[in-house]
């Protein structure tokens, strides 16, 4: 009885180890450098741009 407890307790073990573990993924920073989707906010001139901000703002800050 022993002997089956501690084989079901080492195959628990192991079936907990393995669905924790994450592939490892590095991803390279350059400083000063975005490395992102480009931003079509940022594509409009400034006067456009300011209005679609000023509407994204009163959009999540009119509890405030």
């Amino acid at each position: 009885m022993t002997r089956l407890l501690s084989l079901f307790t080492g195959v628990s073990l192991a079936f907990i180890v393995s669905g924790c573990y994450e592939s490892p993924s590095v991803t390279s920073y350059e400083p000063g450098v975005y490395k992102g989707a480009k931003d079509p906010l940022m594509q409009a001139n400034k006067d456009q741009r300011a209005e679609t901000m000023k509407k994204r703002f009163e959009m999540v800050q009119t509890d405030r």
